[in-house]
């Protein structure tokens, strides 16, 4: 079971440092596997995570690089528009589902899409079921009946059963539903919960029940931890139904989030220190995310990795657990490296050295067109609009506060002339320049 937050930021559970938010079902599920501090999204956007994760690619590869349909603008308002970048998960792609159900699973999708317009939902990209997944990026309500987003709805509960529930809790059913209709048939099933993305709506009893409790120094708004808690409830439903089918012991629980947390944009809603920025921004705070995986008798109970992965690792950490092979032709253009060897010791070396992150777009939370390299503890943000690069050393500086381009020009160079060959390899789109642009 694969379980994805939307703009669920890296300190926004319990076991990740919240000071405000409760999180008791997840942080149980910590406490039954593995953390990872040093997880990555694919993107500081939604749907190239969403791309990486069904495609294990990175989204400079298949062309998805921003949520979709991206941010128009004013003609004339950006230096550097866009390149003609692919708005939807291409079918010439074999997407965990379909690897999974070719091997006999079924396979269920549950929550927020995001990767394209009807002809590219999930049933068309290997989900026997699709429960609410379309083109949408954000639902237009999370109270019943959720202002038309329920078009999408296939449900599996009684007309009593999902009346006038809030949205979270919808969708917990749901799944719940078809993890008792399974009845022993192996199933991968992708959670994907709208939450906690805009618009920020608590459900009423716990946003009263935070307006009762002082507020943290980094977490505050009482409607967004009634949404980060109604998370936790979910997933703690979804578990209890696993235990009473009978399963909990051979089913991998995953969870994490597409990209880090809303910050100080559209109103408050969480924060994201110690580190920098948020959600559509090239710092920490845009792309660093919780992870935590649960792999009854492998996982060790408690255990905390500190390796860096990344959205794309889970295609074929997947396919390797299950022992589905998968594409060949597709596997072999697979960004990803399974994590099955850190999931059994977490202190287990990764052959990885670098992680790699492309963005030529601007959105509407200041994000501008950038790419980044992260070599060791050294990361490098080159932006495009004026060739200006930043360096950092994360080991040092989580909160990226001292800029070491100049005073370490050498390790600039290389991880500079390593982030441009990766780019050309995987053959990236660069923005280019916009003959209409107005300069301020």
């Amino acid at each position: 079971m694969f379980i994805l937050a939307d703009d669920l930021g890296w300190t926004d559970l319990g076991c990740y440092g919240s000071d405000y938010y409760q999180t008791p079902n997840l942080d149980r599920l910590a406490a039954d596997g593995m953390r990872f501090t040093q997880n990555y999204s694919a993107c500081n956007a939604c749907s190239p995570t969403r791309s990486a994760l069904m495609t294990g690619m990175y989204p400079a590869r298949t062309h998805l690089t921003d949520w979709i349909p991206g941010w128009k603008g004013p003609r004339n308002a950006k230096l550097l528009p866009p390149p003609g970048w692919t708005q939807r998960l291409e079918h010439r792609h074999t997407t965990i589902a379909e690897a999974l159900r070719d091997g006999g699973y079924a396979t269920y999708h549950i929550g927020k899409w995001h990767l394209g317009k009807p002809g590219w939902y999930p049933e068309d990209s290997g989900f026997d079921v699709n429960i609410a997944g379309a083109a949408r990026g954000s639902p237009p309500s999370y109270h019943y009946p959720y202002k038309g987003l329920a078009e999408r709805w296939h449900s599996h509960l009684t007309e009593t059963e999902r009346k006038d529930l809030y949205l979270t809790d919808r969708l917990a059913g749901e799944a719940a539903a078809l993890v008792e209709k399974a009845k022993g048939r192996p199933f991968f099933m992708y959670l994907s919960f709208h939450a906690v993305h805009t618009p920020i709506q608590g459900r009423s009893d716990l946003v009263a029940k935070y307006k009762q409790l002082p507020p943290g120094k980094h977490h505050k708004n009482a409607v967004y931890a009634a949404m980060v808690e109604a998370v936790d409830e979910a997933v703690g439903r979804v578990r209890t139904q696993i235990e009473k089918a009978g399963i909990a012991g051979h089913t991998l629980i995953v969870f994490t989030s597409d990209n880090g947390g809303l910050f100080r944009q559209r109103g408050y809603a969480t924060g994201n220190a110690p580190l920098r920025g948020g959600k559509g921004q090239q710092w920490e705070g845009g792309i660093r995310v919780p992870a935590i995986v649960h792999w009854p008798g492998v996982t060790k109970p408690g255990s905390v990795c500190n390796e860096p992965i990344i959205t794309m690792d889970f295609y074929p950490t997947l396919l390797e657990i299950t022992g589905v092979p998968g594409n060949p032709e597709h596997s072999a253009n697979v960004d990803g490296l399974s994590l099955v060897n850190l999931l059994k010791d977490a202190d287990a070396p990764l052959k990885r050295d670098t992680l790699y992150w492309h963005y030529p777009h601007y959105n509407v939370i200041r994000g501008i067109p950038h790419s980044i390299i992260r070599a060791g503890n050294y990361k490098l943000i080159t932006y495009y609009e004026d060739d200006h690069i930043e360096l950092y050393n994360l080991a040092e500086d989580i909160g990226e506060q001292r800029n070491l381009a100049e005073s370490h020009p050498l390790i600039a160079k290389r991880l500079h002339t390593q982030l441009r060959d990766h780019l050309e390899k995987v053959g990236a789109q660069m923005p280019v320049p916009n003959p209409h642009h107005t300069p301020r």
